[in-house]
């Protein structure tokens, strides 16, 4: 791989002319500009999306790859070319050797999602798969490069990659009626933000760049703020696409000239931003795709910008599908629409009537609840509310109450494990006849409070566990202490309940992991029922 010549360092006034001549029009196309309504109205603030989603390869790495690789001479396509990347910029050079009719092979981390090694692999390129991150699938590019004499594309230390990436700014500048307050670009090695900025900053320099990048992938922030490149030693690895440990040469000395400032938010708020987006396009953003949007609010909340005119670059949206699970988990308690709460209750008749009573008509995302002793339960419950003061006044009424009460909607450990994890056995001293249900009810607001306020017969609820799937169907699991002799009225319950029901009592996995004692052999007998098809999977 060539090193970085020092003029071109110096030459940023250069890339005006290197942008204007950019190609990449063969393979991309000019990415509309898209009002956000419902973003622009609760921030406050006009908000434009530039959607290089909407590309080929819904990312915008094509344009600066194909932009590099159409220069090559005829030689040099005829040899090949080679790049390392963990997805965006791997299919925008294979695109372009597609296009161009040249060889191309690709250096993917061992940890890259398969969807897009395929995705590669489907047009035409060989697909190398080394190492566990970039830096190592970088190193291999590298030694294949001299190998085997093909063109190495980097993925963002460039110029012609720059320019081409810089094509984004000249189209905002021409689609917008008058130039934006501020463009908020996602920053990962900085060659999007290092092409924008040129081009804008030329024109418009009274126009704002802010770069954006997660916290824990903030090597832009660090080097912008020490003056020279900073090399992280770990990465985060989220938001992918913008996992780079150290900027490049080329592109650092283009954000320091160019760039305004720099915005870092966390996961939870990626997460937030990639909601938003779709309510507002019905598109699903990759973490690094959101990013510009997440930055973008941060900042209107960190200086209070009213009325302004505001462009955040919406980047990309290869994302994972089985990452979306997890996205919507964090979305909720990132934009304080969500909380999780840690609280006891006394082990007495109407305690958790009461406890619910207090939730209002909030809807509940996760209700788990079993008891601790025979004088006290623990409830982990995940609450929608409005808003901070919303969540604050909702445990200032539980603990007024005379609950205990613990705030986790910040605890990582919560968020990630333990809200999957809260259970346990029922304890000795309080281990009368257990059974357990699983329950079935239409999902509707309001209706699993609905189900609570039924269930008030004078048999002890010893689990309650409850979590909302985003599906049409909500799904229940109760556990009930009923003396034998009072079995017939609880059936007589059950059947005036309304809801399908499935008794779970002889379940050995209840047995193994819930269930007062394990009996003997518990395993091997969860092992026969499953395999024999004798454990249900659905009511």
């Amino acid at each position: 791989m060539s090193q970085p010549q020092p003029q071109a360092l110096q030459d940023t006034n250069g890339y005006l002319q290197r942008i204007l001549r950019a190609r990449v029009y063969d393979v991309a196309i000019e990415s509309p500009l898209d009002l956000a309504p419902n973003l622009s109205a609760r921030l406050g603030n006009r908000v434009l999306l530039k959607r290089e989603d909407l590309q080929p390869v819904f990312s915008f790495k094509l344009r600066g790859a194909y932009n590099r690789m159409a220069g090559l001479s005829a030689a040099e396509l005829d040899r090949g070319v080679i790049a390392a990347s963990a997805g965006n910029h791997a299919q925008g050079v294979a695109l372009a050797a597609q296009r161009l009719g040249c060889r191309a092979v690709i250096v993917m981390p061992l940890t890259t999602p398969e969807m897009k090694v395929k995705a590669v692999a489907a047009r035409g390129a060989e697909v190398v798969l080394h190492g566990d991150n970039y830096d190592d699938a970088c190193s291999e590019a590298t030694r294949l490069a001299a190998e085997r004499k093909l063109s190495f594309i980097h993925p963002f230390d460039d110029p012609d990659v720059i320019a081409g990436q810089g094509t984004i700014g000249l189209e905002i500048l021409r689609q917008c009626s008058t130039p934006p307050d501020a463009i908020y670009v996602a920053v990962g090695g900085g060659g999007l933000i290092a092409g924008i900025a040129a081009y804008v900053k030329a024109l418009w320099p009274q126009v704002e760049i802010v770069g954006v990048e997660p916290t824990d992938a903030d090597a832009m922030t660090r080097s912008l703020a020490c003056g020279s490149r900073v090399r992280l030693e770990q990465v985060g690895l989220f938001a992918d696409g913008v996992a780079v440990r150290e900027v490049g040469r080329h592109t650092f000395a283009l954000a320091q000239r160019f760039v305004d400032r720099m915005v870092t938010v966390n996961t939870d708020a990626i997460c937030a931003a990639i909601k938003d987006v779709f309510e507002d396009t019905r598109s699903i953003l990759e973490p690094a795709g959101a990013l510009a949007i997440a930055g973008m609010k941060a900042d209107v909340q960190a200086r209070q910008l009213i009325d302004r005119t505001l462009v955040a670059v919406a980047c990309g949206a290869n994302m994972n599908f089985d990452r979306l699970r997890f996205v919507a988990e964090r979305t909720e308690i990132a934009e304080d629409r969500e909380a999780m709460l840690a609280v006891e209750i006394p082990e007495q008749p109407g305690s958790l009537r009461r406890f619910c009573t207090l939730l209002g008509q909030r809807n509940l995302t996760e209700f788990s609840y079993r008891l601790a002793d025979p004088s006290r339960a623990h409830i982990f419950v995940g609450v929608q509310t409005t808003g901070s003061r919303d969540e604050q006044d909702l445990i200032h009424d539980v603990r007024a109450a005379g609950f205990a009460c613990l705030d986790l909607s910040n605890d990582e450990l919560s968020k990630l494990h333990l809200r999957h994890m809260v259970g346990g056995r029922l304890p000795q001293a309080a281990a009368d006849r257990e059974l357990l249900y699983r329950f079935e009810f239409p999902e509707r607001p309001g209706a699993l409070m609905r189900f609570l306020t039924s269930l008030h017969p004078n048999w002890n609820i010893s689990i309650f566990h409850y979590r909302n799937h985003g599906a049409d169907v909500g799904r229940i699991v109760v556990g009930v202490q009923v003396p034998a002799g009072e079995q017939g009225e609880w059936d007589s319950f059950l059947d005036g309940l309304g809801y399908q029901w499935v008794d779970e009592t002889a379940n050995p996995a209840y047995q193994l992991f819930l269930g007062a004692v394990p009996p003997a052999g518990s395993l091997g007998n969860l092992r026969r029922q499953v395999a024999g098809g004798a454990i249900d999977a659905e009511p």
